[in-house]
């Protein structure tokens, strides 16, 4: 699922839009130069001789100084800035330099202008100390020296053509800007300090570190906001005669947010935990579930193999069958005491089911089965759209189906099955929709009908892709059902990348059908088990937690663009009374 504006679920990953690649600084350095001819050529063609060689010496030389030397300065105080970024950077504020101290050049009034240029770097420090601290170092004492570069270099060449005066006055405004940024940041931090006791700059640092370094510091703001919560995890085991033992597990917990944050790669974790015949699939949970970090996954682990200590083995298997309810098609097959119930709407959306939803399944379902796996195959996405919420007509549907596949299986007759699996690594990427997983398939004989389980390591299958590899694996199989994990590691600048979307149906069918076919070599007498474990105490964001910072998030950038333009206006009018008093 994709954390979204809709219902509950606004989001976090919306706040990656203003994430953004800086361009190559040798192109920000060229737009700098072109603008410093630009400016002297305007002064020699207006007559403006005090204007003469001052867009060179008044904007490129100290944007370029600024760019040199903001690296080196931000890492010394502990900070991380790019090249790339401290070009564009410098670039940008010679661009707010100029049209702040260009405004009314028409005018021949020299010391006007110098009051315009004056009041240009003022800017040009505010938005420097701003960005810096944003993208940089939340701390801005520390960022100070390297946010007054470019504005202080420009007013010592400044200082030659206006008089030491102007450097004074420049410094003035300095300080004058510095507590106008001050103020702005503290209305735009207030609300997140209020609401979760977090800095928002913080915040920033730790988002965009994320997304260009792969940090982690966002995972100590999630464990904060966090609360723990104890859920459910169905568990089938499956012991095999001369082979490998498989683990078919359900969390109950949502891969998410997304990228490397928190648990948004819940699924390989968990597998490899768990060992390489594993399958982890995706039980009924929202973003509101999203663990806060990876390390929570060990208590997954563990209830996994705490449920199997006390397993009862059986040697018998139904055979597996459909039942439906309105927009709800479940597979579901029964091991001894165990149900598997494998959940779709293809072709109407499959989306992520409230916990409350599984859990009253599973207790439905144990008036005929122990233990109940109950797996959201998450394999149709047609829009982004809301999660599926208890009491809802589609919620309904599921607990009909359920109930249906539960009577119907406790009443069907018993064989001895077979069972075999396997795992493919595929030859795209994540942003291709593929997690590290890859494709696995789990595969079931009992008597002449074979069942194929498949699961893509993603987030969602795209429209039709589902039916498309269906109706290819039933040539090879009688039953069959495609599902994902649900990870989120697919996930980072875009909530929309389900298998299928960017890689077709037909590129990686081929890897679809090698798998199911190990799978069917890997057939093996088996017995199954299952278990029903507590994950106890596991820290998630948080009944709506994750919907409440997207909001206040959101609203605050709302404000922060017409709260800036207030704060330099009256800064701006301040400049003009220091000017009447110092000049």
């Amino acid at each position: 699922m994709n954390l979204t504006d809709k219902g509950g679920n606004n989001a976090l990953e919306d706040l990656s839009r203003y994430i953004f690649a800086a361009p190559a600084w040798p192109r920000s350095v060229a737009i700098v130069v072109l603008l410093g001819i630009v400016i002297d050529g305007a002064g020699f063609i207006g007559g403006r001789n005090y204007l003469l060689v001052f867009g060179f010496l008044g904007y490129v030389i100290p944007a370029l100084f600024a760019f040199v030397v903001t690296k080196p300065l931000v890492e010394v105080f502990g900070g991380k800035i790019t090249w790339n970024r401290s070009a564009l950077l410098a670039m940008a504020c010679m661009v707010f330099q100029v049209i702040v101290s260009l405004l009314l050049t028409f005018l021949p009034y020299p010391n006007f202008y110098a009051v315009l240029f004056a009041v240009a770097l003022g800017v040009v420090f505010a938005v420097r100390l701003i960005v810096l601290a944003g993208i940089a170092d939340y701390r801005m004492k520390r960022m100070v020296p390297a946010a007054a570069l470019q504005s202080i270099a420009a007013a010592v060449t400044g200082s030659y053509y206006f008089g030491m005066d102007f450097l004074y006055f420049v410094l003035a405004l300095h300080l004058l800007f510095g507590c106008g940024v001050l103020l702005f940041l503290w209305l735009v931090e207030r609300p997140l300090k209020k609401n979760f006791r977090i800095s928002a700059l913080h915040f920033i640092n730790a988002f965009i570190a994320h997304n260009t370094d792969g940090d982690k510091a966002l995972d100590e703001f999630f464990m904060e906001i966090g609360e723990d919560v104890y859920v459910q995890q169905a568990s089938l085991f499956f012991s095999r005669a001369g082979r490998g033992d498989i683990t078919f597990t359900v969390p109950n917990l949502h891969p998410g947010p997304m990228g490397e944050i928190g648990g948004a790669n819940l699924p390989k974790l968990l597998h490899d935990m768990l060992g390489p015949d594993s399958f982890v699939a995706h039980g009924c949970a929202t973003h509101d579930f999203n663990l806060v970090s990876e390390s929570e996954v060990t208590l997954m682990a563990d209830a996994v193999r705490a449920s199997r200590r006390d397993a009862v083995f059986f040697s018998q298997a139904t055979a597996s069958h459909r039942y439906t309810c309105g927009t709800v098609d479940v597979c579901a097959q029964g091991f001894g005491d165990t149900l598997l119930l494998v959940a779709t709407r293809s072709p109407e959306m499959t989306e992520d089911l409230e916990y409350a939803i599984g859990l009253a399944v599973m207790a439905e379902c144990q008036g005929q089965y122990a233990h109940v796996a109950f797996v959201d195959a998450h394999n149709c996405m047609v829009d982004i759209t809301e999660p599926v919420v208890s009491g809802s007509l589609t919620a309904y549907e599921y607990w009909q189906a359920a109930q249906a596949a539960s009577v119907g299986r406790a009443a069907a007759p018993v064989s001895v099955f077979e069972a075999g699996s396997a795992h493919r690594a595929v030859p795209f990427s994540r942003e291709e929709g593929f997690g590290d997983l890859g494709i696995m398939a789990l595969v079931v004989r009992v008597e002449d009908q074979l069942t194929a389980y498949v699961i893509f390591d993603g987030n969602n299958v795209e429209h039709g892709v589902r039916e498309v590899l269906r109706a290819h694996l039933l040539t090879m199989v009688d039953e069959c059902e495609v599902m994902t994990t649900d990870s989120h590691v697919v996930n980072t600048l875009s909530g929309r990348n389900p298998v299928g979307y960017r890689v077709t149906a037909e590129e990686f069918l081929p890897y679809v059908e090698d798998t199911v076919r190990a799978a069917i070599a890997d057939l093996a007498p088996a017995e199954a088990a299952g278990g029903t474990g507590w994950v106890e105490g596991v820290t998630v964001f948080g009944s709506n937690r994750i919907s409440q910072l997207a909001s206040t998030v959101n609203a605050m950038l709302t404000f922060i663009a017409p709260l800036g333009v207030a704060i330099l206006l009256f800064a701006f009018l301040l400049s003009l009374v220091a000017y009447l008093v110092l000049l």
